[in-house]
């Protein structure tokens, strides 16, 4: 469960990069302390936006420990976030992961077809979703838009007769309900309705790169996905991710953030190179999108998550640094200073080149720059 934020360090000013790991493996060693390392497989790239929210709003950076070597950072410690708003992302995500495992049992979706797998993941998804409620609890956040999504998502489904913003429209619930929240926990209810804005349209924008990137493997194996069961293409399908990226921005910039670089860094620039590769991956040539009846045989666009021997590999060294090997806090934080450096260009990740820029006490905002 990645998520579609994923940024690369190359188009990040250094700064910035530490502090979105700092949150990253703040989410996941919070899963592994609250509720075991199990829990730590729903460590996921969106659900840690609540977490980048809350120190956004808050004139102060969160509180961070200092974590020991990972084999996820190249065996390297790091400045951890340890605060609220990464409680507020690990009960989300434990809470989304358990709704989607049973909508996985549900359609029975490869292996969730055997009824042991099946009944095992179904007892998982419980414990998560228990798990999920029991911390939202403390944080005072209520759990109903996230509980009840998946099950307003399988009817709709089942229904046949729904469109695609009425596709969209639980998971934009539930992101809405959890970008809001931030506001009460920051003390800053005045950010609430356009938190809830910027929520639906990144929950739509993650329902719909999600169908772009699965269309052709669905299309395959005669799995639902929502642009084939709406007769949505491409091209309209690109035009709903470009107007909700639009009213994203928008919706961030009304924002009251003392700390805007990060949240303005992953949910605008790094939301719209998330379309940009999405669309790019499904597209191999003009007039021949893959699941088209005239599309080249066999293509498909690269999954997110490569599964098998390499998601075992990565879980195993994940337990075994930072997970069976309980390093000791660092309680001492040192503040990620971002870096000035000079590019111009496309860097290797292909993304234009970040300009960064720096004064007084660690301030780094991102700016657009002019790429060639």
């Amino acid at each position: 469960m990645f998520g579609i934020v994923r940024p690369c360090q190359h188009g990040m000013c250094k700064g910035l990069y530490a502090d979105w790991m700092g949150h990253l493996c703040g989410l996941c060693l919070a899963l592994r302390d609250e509720h075991g390392h199990l829990s730590r497989l729903v460590t996921n790239y969106d659900g840690l936006l609540v977490s980048v929210l809350t120190e956004a709003q808050s004139p102060a950076a969160a509180p961070r420990r200092r974590a020991g070597a990972c084999a996820l950072r190249g065996f390297k410690g790091a400045h951890v976030v340890e605060a609220e708003g990464v409680r507020l992302a690990a009960s989300v995500s434990l809470l989304l992961a358990a709704g989607k495992v049973r909508d996985h049992v549900a359609d029975g979706d490869g292996a969730y077809a055997r009824r042991p797998v099946a009944a095992g993941a179904t007892r998982l998804a419980d414990r998560w979703s228990s798990a999920g409620a029991a911390t939202a609890g403390t944080l005072g956040f209520d759990v109903t838009p996230l509980t009840a999504a998946a099950g307003r998502q399988a009817l709709l489904e089942r229904t046949g007769s729904a469109g695609l913003r009425e596709l969209t429209a639980p998971t934009e619930d539930a992101v809405a309900a959890a970008f809001a929240h931030t506001a009460t926990l920051t003390g800053k209810p005045h950010n609430q309705e356009a938190l809830e804005a910027a929520g639906r349209r990144f929950g739509r924008l993650a329902h719909l790169i999600d169908a772009v990137e699965d269309l052709a493997d669905d299309r395959a194996d005669g799995s639902y996905n929502p642009l084939a069961a709406t007769g949505t293409g491409l091209d309209e399908a690109r035009r709903h991710c470009d107007t909700a990226h639009a009213e994203l921005r928008a919706a961030v910039d009304e924002l009251d953030l003392p700390r805007p670089a990060l949240t303005r860094a992953l949910l605008v620039r790094e939301t719209g190179n998330a379309v940009s590769r999405a669309f790019a991956a499904a597209s191999p040539g003009p007039g021949h999108p893959p699941g088209s009846p005239d599309a080249p045989p066999g293509h498909r666009p690269p999954k997110r998550d490569p599964g098998g021997l390499l998601s075992f590999a990565c879980a195993a060294l994940t337990c075994c640094t930072c997970g069976l090997y309980r390093p000791g806090w660092d309680e001492d934080h040192q503040s990620s200073c971002c870096q000035r450096f000079d590019c111009s260009g496309w860097d290797s990740c292909g993304n234009c080149c970040q300009c960064c820029s720096c004064d007084g006490d660690c301030c780094c905002d991102g700016c657009d720059c002019n790429c060639n």
